[in-house]
């Protein structure tokens, strides 16, 4: 164990000289008071170590001690329902223990030694196993089945397998390797920047569900995929993300909340113990592990919060579920990168942010993906990140915005006029995109319909025209343009209104089916079509553009699921019937 002292002290980075025998990023404990920290950086017997705790009052000469360990989280039962900070300490521990203000150096292990967990095994003595293999269960919540995994680097036979009620630290099993016996316990440790493995990496062509239209149709996301929501604020990047935690089709949700306002974290922490999970009927936190790492927190904290929560969420994929992370924001997090770099000395790149903020993006989006697990069962799981992006004046054009896109393969741009004008979700549709869409196209048109894609499509276009169109309105008015053109801005203006807009708060609309989402879009192009047809027959355009089914088309949102056939057909009928009266006025006329 290497021990050393304190040399200079710069904010939360701490320079400590007789460093010679520790590692990069071994954790340390600083001074009497045992701040924790990690080291960053070597050079010769100094290390530069960033401390996670507030360092105002320390003094050289102090003594430094390493751990001779990486940064690492405690992965075991307990982490369903927790709230920790960045670097894994449990909040509410803390608070029964010292009280509402988090004093520093404060040492409480992450998951509770003191709760039993009742654990079923589901081999025997005498089986062979290796690393990823489930040797049993444990019923963390009414929700989650906790499956506890032979560690990595494990392989042998189960000497011996014990059922019973047991604490996070006790011995449950014990494996026969070459090397010696080895206890299994109910927990395991990782270090955070190092990647969980997996057997093989699966290409992305299963969509994560989201009942969200505008992502669903328009800008979906695979299971294992990776998007990025960039917007400025109050343009609804928390209420999306609230959204997706909700409805997305994964077992577990991890929400970062990485240096976010203190208020909006409490909103978060308020907010999800009430939210009742659709698909369970319980509480949302029956699934959720949330990280709490609010802006006026040690920034070095901040940092390493993302790569806490990653880790966590490649645990529960390593059991087989389809797991999200939502990261809100990694703004914050590259501010925090950007002001350790500088404490560094380090050579400034675009802003003062350092050379390396594009490597580390990527570092931390390449561990997504949809996986075979390891362990003999071949598991197959997902693991999909959705990082919001808070450009300073949603100016997209900044490194951190620019660095994300080169990455992610969605992009969910947040339009404040949009989110002005009372569109929600603000996502803008000329300006967002998605790469997995022609590789989803297939799963949507055999699971869905035949027509999907074709839908789509026609549906871009439609919007696309529309913005071509809004120019030459702008300059001479709506008269100048032809019928045909009418008809399509009106197309135009029944998907924004009708298909894209969808209210969070609205016990129907909140969450839209994939075949209900393919009948809304049937039903506009239904009206556009028919209507072209009828323009050719003689029909006069400001009697097609006030039919009375097209209010049946806008409220179809509102209709409940188990409606939408028998409500899709009394629409088709009434507009057929409409339409064919305004063809018998034009020719009339």
């Amino acid at each position: 164990m290497s021990k050393g002292t304190i040399l200079k002290v710069a904010g939360p980075l701490v320079v400590a000289e007789g460093m010679r025998d520790a590692n990069m990023f071994d954790v340390v404990r600083v001074s009497d008071e045992r701040l924790i920290g990690e080291i960053i950086e070597m050079h010769g017997d100094r290390a530069s170590i960033q401390v996670y705790e507030e360092t105002a009052g320390l003094g050289t000469g102090e003594p430094v001690e390493s751990t001779g360990e990486p940064m690492s989280v405690e992965l075991g039962p307990g982490l369903i329902r927790g709230i920790f900070d960045g670097i894994q300490r449990p909040l509410e521990d803390i608070m029964q223990k010292i009280g509402n203000n988090l004093k520093r150096g404060v040492e409480v292990p992450s998951l509770d030694r003191t709760i039993k967990w009742h654990f079923t095994p589901v081999m025997k003595a005498g089986d062979a196993v290796k690393a990823g293999d489930i040797i049993g269960t444990v019923q963390e919540t009414d929700v989650v089945l906790h499956k506890i995994m032979i560690p990595y680097g494990i392989e042998g036979t189960l000497q011996y397998i014990n059922e019973g009620d047991y604490t996070v630290t006790e011995t449950i099993a014990a494996v026969a390797t070459p090397n010696g016996e080895k206890a299994i316990t109910l927990m395991q440790k990782w270090p955070v920047r190092k990647g969980r493995p997996y057997q093989k990496k699966l290409s992305p062509d299963k969509p994560l569900v989201t009942g969200q239209r505008v992502i669903d149709a328009l800008f979906p996301i695979a299971k294992g995929g990776v998007a990025a929501i960039p917007g400025p604020f109050g343009s609804g990047k928390t209420v999306t993300q609230h959204q997706l935690a909700k409805w997305a089709e994964a077992d577990i949700v991890v929400y970062i909340g990485c240096g976010e306002r203190g208020n909006e974290m409490t909103d978060v922490l308020n907010e999800f113990p009430e939210l009742i999970d659709p698909h369970t009927g319980k509480s949302l936190m029956e699934r959720t592990v949330l990280i709490a790492n609010t802006s006026d927190m040690p920034v070095a904290a901040r940092e390493a919060s993302i790569y806490t929560g990653i880790t966590i969420a490649e645990y529960f994929r390593d059991m087989g579920y389809s797991v999200a992370l939502m990261a809100d924001s990694t703004s914050r997090w590259a501010e925090a990168l950007r002001e350790m770099s500088g404490r560094l000395e380090e050579m400034p790149g675009e802003e003062g942010y350092p050379a390396y903020l594009g490597s580390r993006l990527a570092q931390f989006y390449e561990r997504a993906g949809r996986v075979i697990t390891l362990g003999s069962d071949n598991r197959e799981a997902a693991l999909s990140v959705i990082g919001a992006v808070s450009p300073p004046g949603g100016d997209i054009s900044e490194p951190v915005s620019q660095a994300t896109l080169r990455i992610v393969k969605v992009f969910w741009g947040l339009d404040s006029s949009l989110a002005y004008k009372r569109h929600f979700p603000a996502i803008n549709w000329l300006t967002s995109y998605s790469l997995y869409a022609d590789s989803l196209g297939k799963w949507f048109n055999e699971n869905v319909d035949d027509n999907w894609m074709k839908n789509r499509t026609r549906i871009m276009g439609l919007l696309s025209d529309e913005a071509s169109l809004d120019e030459i309105v702008k300059l001479v008015g709506m008269d100048a343009l032809s019928p045909t053109d009418r008809l399509k801005m009106e197309a135009a203006r029944s998907i924004r209104e009708d298909f894209l807009h969808q209210l969070a708060f609205h016990e129907v609309d909140t969450y839209t089916s994939l075949k209900k989402q393919f009948l809304m879009m049937s039903l506009v192009l239904a009206y556009y079509d028919k209507s072209l047809n009828a323009l050719g027959r003689g029909a006069n355009i400001e009697d097609l553009a006030s039919l009375a089914a097209r209010e049946g088309i806008g409220r179809f949102k509102y209709v409940p699921e188990e409606k939408i056939d028998e409500e899709y057909k009394i629409v088709i009928a009434a507009l057929d019937s409409e339409i064919e009266s305004a063809v018998k006025k034009g020719e009339e006329d």
